[in-house]
């Protein structure tokens, strides 16, 4: 029997900044009246595709995540718009494919999943609150990456940001576009900038 996962749909925006940047301010940002102090989380993510990229041709990320407040398997499906469709289900206990993911992504491929990357994050949550509860999530990551599809593996290291809407953040297109306006004003006040890629797993890869 399959194990139903948990679904989540994440609706964020990524910046780049560079190591010494400092953070952006939020004070002018609509309905933000405090932002916790930070939590620090380091997670470790190995990414698995087949050998022909059957997956991120679909749009698909698979990944075994330890550390922080979500560990487990997650499957990342395709994006929409600035939003995307995980699901989650428990760790192993012996580094396999839990036969429920592998159920999961049958949809897409049944060939055999291989290592594609290593992702190690030291990350900085933040907590972003108004009069309702908690707006947004903003996270200050430090990523170490690892290309583990040749014999001589590739390294990359760079900073990002992340702000990832939460259940009292506006729940209608105008109000989510105020916000994101305002944040990224904040984020370039600060010197962060567009990302340079989708993904974490996309730079991992350098594309």
């Amino acid at each position: 029997m399959t194990t139903d996962p948990q679904r989540t749909f994440e609706v964020e925006r990524k910046y780049d900044a560079d190591a010494d940047t400092a953070l952006p301010v939020w004070t002018d940002v609509p309905g933000v009246t405090s932002v916790s102090a930070g939590e620090a989380r380091e997670l470790d993510a190995r990414y698995l595709d087949t050998a022909d990229a059957v997956l991120a041709r679909n749009g698909v990320a698979l990944r075994r995540r330890t550390g922080g407040t979500d560990a487990g398997w997650h499957v990342k499906g395709p994006r929409q718009g600035d939003g995307r469709l995980e699901l989650g289900w428990p760790l192993d206990e012996d580094g396999r494919i839990p036969a429920a993911v592998t159920e999961f992504v049958a949809q897409w491929t049944t060939d055999e999943l291989t290592p594609l990357a290593r992702i190690e994050n030291s990350r900085t949550a933040y907590l972003l609150s108004g009069p309702d509860g908690v707006i947004a999530e903003f996270v200050d990551d430090r990523v170490r990456a690892t290309d583990l599809r040749a014999e001589s593996q590739v390294l990359r290291a760079w900073r990002e940001w992340e702000m990832e809407l939460g259940p009292a953040a506006p729940a209608d297109e105008h109000g989510r576009a105020v916000f994101f306006d305002a944040v990224e004003r904040a984020v370039a006040a600060a010197g962060g900038r567009p990302p340079s890629s989708g993904s974490k797993l996309a730079r991992a890869l350098g594309l």
